[in-house]
């Protein structure tokens, strides 16, 4: 415990020292607090980190049914992506390579070009997000600060634009949202100590449990793997079945219903799998070494169980795995539902027909609210799910009842720490999207010859 408390919450700058867990502090950001002092659990009164069967759950297969129909639409979405690519391939769908080599591959549609560029991507992705990471170590208080009033602004600038483009559905929509935002400012700014003390430790865990960043790498590189899978499946199924491509031939089973209902079924696939992927990381961390450092200490009062991570991740891909495709299933359906909304409003925006195009602007945003809510409510659900290995309903129903005590609480400093992120991914977004226009403008593919790629390979680079 000397080399943990010597760079840490009291030593150095007169602060008080603890006897319990710390994050690990290289200085201290903020107020230190004293958590309580961590027992033995051989005796007294003190309660066990096992207690209710905590991480030692039952060993039973939860929601067994979910978990079926997930590995079958995955099987399924593997074959169909298979015999597209398959067909698409024999046509001359792919080729080039990376650099400069603008000469080769197909003219009409995207190639292996386009593969090492989305690579690239990612690989600056990653390295633009720990830069970030690092910055908001350093500067917590100060970035939180920054991000909020920057979220205001957004909100107002979004308010202003749809009233000048007299879109009044949403503007009248967002003019609430901004106007709650800037009443709700305050009310955040009194709580960004607490959340950024918040955040700090979380930060400092990971430093000491350096298994949270292979997991999170790990999903964040199998959930880039999937997204360029599904780009190159989706322009597959479209030229290997869209009557009058080379991919289709004369065959009669080419037809434009045909490709709508693959490539929603691939969308489909798509959103609950890369869904699935993150809830696995997030309950890996949370019944790991998050979990584990809450209810043990930290690992050198020799408590805390060996390989937490890895225990953790055995339960939540294999035990759990049908509660976390449960509770994902419900969000992708939200998502589908909203994408459908979405389309109806264009549709009805490019009729001519304003009513409808605002009746399904306020359906979309009522069901992404939904959605919202869904998503932030899983993702104590999926915590439950991984400390104690609970079913989903289960575990929803305890976190409702956990919402009805601290739910506030938990809103403002998950809101203020949610703002931090998303606007750095944001400016990573950003960032990536600029190397691939400046990749695209100076080497010149085949297939982009007059630019008509540019931007759905730049927007596939921010997202």
């Amino acid at each position: 415990m000397a080399s943990w408390d010597d760079d840490q919450w009291g030593a150095q700058r007169g602060y008080q020292t603890i006897t319990g867990p710390n994050p690990g502090y290289s200085q201290p950001y903020a107020e230190p607090v004293n958590p309580p002092a961590y027992q033995t659990y051989d005796h007294g009164d003190a309660k066990s980190p096992y207690e209710g069967g905590r991480f030692r759950p039952k060993k039973r297969v939860n929601d067994p049914v979910f978990l079926v129909l997930f590995i079958l639409q995955l099987l399924g979405y593997a074959a169909l992506s298979g015999i597209a690519i398959n067909g698409w391939i024999k046509v001359g769908g792919l080729g080039g390579g990376i650099g400069g080599d603008g000469e080769t591959g197909s003219s009409v549609t995207l190639n292996w070009h386009t593969v090492y560029l989305l690579l690239l991507v990612a690989a600056a992705g990653l390295l633009l997000s720990t830069a970030y990471l690092m910055l908001v170590r350093a500067f917590t208080r100060a970035i939180m600060h920054i991000t909020l009033i920057l979220a205001i602004a957004a909100n107002i600038a979004i308010c202003v634009y749809y009233w000048i483009t007299r879109y009044y559905s949403a503007a009248i929509i967002f003019t609430v949202i901004a106007a709650f935002s800037v009443l709700a400012y305050f009310g955040f700014k009194s709580r960004i100590p607490l959340a950024s003390l918040l955040l700090q430790v979380v930060m400092d865990i990971s430093k000491h449990h350096l298994s949270t960043y292979f997991v999170a790498f790990s999903a964040l590189l199998l959930q880039a793997a999937l997204s360029v899978w599904f780009v190159f499946t989706s322009i597959a199924i479209y030229a290997t079945w869209t009557p009058g491509n080379p991919g289709c031939g004369t065959t009669s089973s080419c037809s434009s219903g045909k490709v709508a209902g693959l490539l929603f079924y691939s969308v489909f696939s798509y959103l609950w799998t890369s869904q699935v992927i993150g809830n696995v990381a997030l309950a890996t961390l949370a019944g790991g070494p998050y979990g584990c450092w809450y209810y043990f200490g930290p690992r050198d009062l020799g408590q805390m169980p060996k390989q937490p991570t890895l225990s953790a991740f055995a339960r939540a891909s294999t035990l759990s795995l049908g509660s976390i495709a449960f509770g994902s299933l419900i969000v992708t359906i939200l998502e589908l539902i909203r994408l459908i909304l979405n389309a109806a409003r264009n549709n009805a925006s490019q009729e001519g027909s304003p009513i409808e195009a605002c009746l399904a602007c306020c359906a979309e945003l009522f069901v992404g609210c939904i959605e919202a809510l869904v998503r932030y409510f899983n993702r104590y659900a999926y915590i439950e799910i991984a400390l104690y290995g609970k079913p989903y309903l289960k575990a929803a129903k305890d976190t409702y009842n956990l919402f009805k005590d601290r739910g506030i609480d938990a809103l403002v400093n998950d809101s203020l720490v949610g703002t931090t992120l998303i606007f750095g991914a944001y400016v990573v977004g950003l960032l990536c999207s600029l190397f691939a226009y400046l990749y695209l403008r100076f080497t010149h593919p085949s297939y982009n010859a007059q630019g008509q790629y540019t931007a759905p390979v730049v927007l596939i680079a921010f997202l």
